[in-house]
C-alpha cells in the first residue's frame, strides 16, 4: 500500500471526536496535550453502591446539536448518537459537501458494539407475565410470547441494533455507496479503517466515512462489569484511577465514546483542495486462538509488512491497553515481540487513562489520538503510569507529553478474546 498511483492511495481528511475530555477535536487535544483527563466518579446514573464508581461520562454532549429533527431520538441509543455526531464533525471537518462527491462512490463502514436495553423499556411486558399482574407476582417464561412481545414499543429494537449507525449516517450524507457493520468490541474502528480502505483501494468508492462509537455508561452494562470484569477500586482518587501498564494497575473504568474519520482517494482529496491529516499506508488484523497475544503480535506484523516499514521507522505506538491486569500484560508482551529489537526506542502511550474504555468506541478515540498526535508532534503521555511492571519492558511515555520528529505511528488493539488489528499512519 505504500506505493503506487495516486488513486490507489487512501488518505484521511476528517476526524470528529465525541468524549470525555471533549466535543470535537480541537478541545479533544487540548485535553490530551494538557494531560487533563475525563474520568471521575459516577454521577449521571443510580446504581447503588458498587465496588467501582468509577466512569468516563460526556458530560457536554447535546445530541440535538447534531440532528435535524428531535424524533431521530426515538430510535436513537447512546451509543447510536455518539456515532451519529462524530460522523457530522469528521464530515464538517473535512469540509464534504454533498456536491462534492458521486452519492454513488460514497460509502460508510461503521464500528458498534454491544447496545444493552434500559429495563425501562420492558415493565409493561413483564408485569404481563405474572399471574394476576400485580409488582409481587412470580416471572412466569412461559407467558412470555401470550401478550407480553406486544406491550413492548415498536421502535425498541430500532434503538439497540448495532447496524442503525451506520444506517443514520449513510441517510445524512447521502452515500450510496457500500455499507457495512463491524462488531469487533476494541477492534471494530482499526477494522471498519481497514475495510474503507480495501473498498477504495478495489475502486467499489472514492470516500468512506470510517469510525465506531460505544458506552458503557448504562445500568445494565455497569452492575454486569461490577460482577464480571476487572474494574478498578479507587473510588477515592478517580483521577489516577486506570493505570496503563502501569504495575499497581487494578482494572479499567467503564467510559464512552466515539470518532470517525473521512477517508478518500489522494487524488480526489488534493483534487478538492482537503487537508489531509495522513496517508493509511497499512492494515493487518489477527485472533489469538490458542496462544495468548499472537493474534496482536500477528495484527502489528501484518500491518508493518502492508506498510513496507521496520519497527524502528515508526514515531511512537498508540497502544489499547486499558488498565487490566491480565490484558495489559499480554498486550506489552505482543508489542514488544512485534517491535523486535527496536521495543525499547519505539515511544508507547494508552490513552484509557484520559478516556477509560468505550467497547467500540475506544479503539476509534484512540485513533483521532494518534492522528493529532502526528499532526501536532507531540506525543501525550499515559496518564496514571508511572512504573512498569517487570514484564513491560517498553518505551511508556510518562509523566508528559513527548515531541516526535517521525511520520509514521501505529495504533492498535486487541480485545480481552484475543481479536486484535492494528492501522500504520503516516502524516500528510
Amino acid at each position: 500500500m505504500a506505493s503506487g498511483d495516486d488513486a490507489a492511495r487512501v488518505v484521511i481528511t476528517g476526524v470528529g471526536v465525541v468524549s470525555p475530555i471533549g466535543v470535537g477535536h480541537e478541545s479533544f487535544w487540548e485535553s490530551l496535550a494538557a494531560g487533563r483527563g475525563g474520568i471521575d466518579e459516577l454521577v449521571s446514573l443510580p446504581v447503588g453502591s458498587p465496588a467501582s464508581r468509577l466512569s468516563a461520562e460526556i458530560s457536554d454532549f447535546d445530541p440535538l446539536e447534531f440532528l435535524p429533527t428531535r424524533k431521530l431520538l426515538k430510535v436513537m441509543s447512546r451509543d447510536i448518537q455518539l456515532g451519529v455526531a462524530a460522523s457530522r464533525l469528521a464530515i464538517d471537518d473535512a469540509r464534504l459537501g454533498r456536491d462534492d462527491m458521486d452519492p454513488q462512490r460514497v460509502g460508510v463502514s461503521f464500528g458498534a458494539g454491544r447496545i444493552s436495553s434500559l429495563l425501562s423499556d420492558f415493565p409493561d411486558a413483564v408485569r404481563n407475565t405474572g399471574s394476576t399482574g400485580d409488582p409481587g407476582d412470580e416471572f412466569e417464561w412461559t407467558r412470555w410470547g401470550e401478550g407480553s412481545l406486544g406491550r413492548i414499543a415498536p421502535m425498541w429494537l430500532l434503538k439497540r441494533l448495532p447496524n442503525m449507525t451506520a444506517c443514520h449516517v449513510s441517510i445524512g450524507l447521502d452515500a450510496r455507496g457500500p455499507n457495512n457493520t463491524i462488531t469487533s468490541r476494541d477492534t471494530s474502528a482499526l477494522l471498519a479503517l481497514s475495510e474503507g480502505v480495501r473498498v477504495i483501494e478495489r475502486g467499489a468508492a472514492d470516500c468512506m466515512l470510517v469510525g465506531a462509537g460505544g458506552s458503557l455508561v448504562h445500568p445494565v452494562d455497569l452492575i454486569k462489569m461490577n460482577l464480571l470484569r476487572t474494574l478498578s477500586r479507587r473510588n477515592d482518587t478517580p483521577a489516577e484511577a486506570c493505570r496503563p501498564f502501569d504495575v499497581d494497575r487494578d482494572g479499567s473504568v467503564p467510559g464512552e465514546g466515539a470518532a470517525a474519520f473521512v477517508i478518500e482517494r489522494r487524488d480526489a482529496a488534493e483534487q478538492r483542495g482537503a487537508r489531509i491529516y495522513a496517508e493509511v499506508i497499512g492494515c493487518g488484523a489477527g485472533c489469538d486462538g490458542g496462544s495468548v497475544g499472537e493474534g496482536l503480535v500477528n495484527a502489528i506484523a501484518a500491518a508493518m509488512a502492508d506498510a513496507g516499514i521496520e519497527p524502528a521507522e515508526l514515531g511512537h505506538v498508540n497502544a489499547g491497553a486499558t488498565g487490566s491486569p491480565e490484558d495489559d500484560a499480554v498486550e506489552a508482551r505482543a508489542i514488544q515481540q512485534a517491535l523486535g529489537s527496536a521495543a525499547s526506542e519505539v515511544p508507547v502511550t494508552a490513552l484509557a487513562g484520559y478516556l477509560g474504555h468505550s467497547d467500540a468506541g475506544g479503539g476509534a478515540v484512540e485513533l483521532a489520538g494518534c492522528l493529532l498526535s502526528l499532526r501536532h508532534r507531540l506525543v501525550p503521555h499515559t496518564l496514571g503510569f508511572r512504573t512498569a511492571d517487570s514484564g513491560c519492558r517498553l518505551d511508556i511515555v510518562e509523566g508528559t507529553s513527548r515531541p516526535i520528529a517521525g511520520r509514521l505511528a501505529i495504533s492498535c488493539n486487541r480485545t480481552e478474546f484475543g481479536q486484535s488489528a492494528a492501522v500504520v499512519v503516516r502524516a500528510g
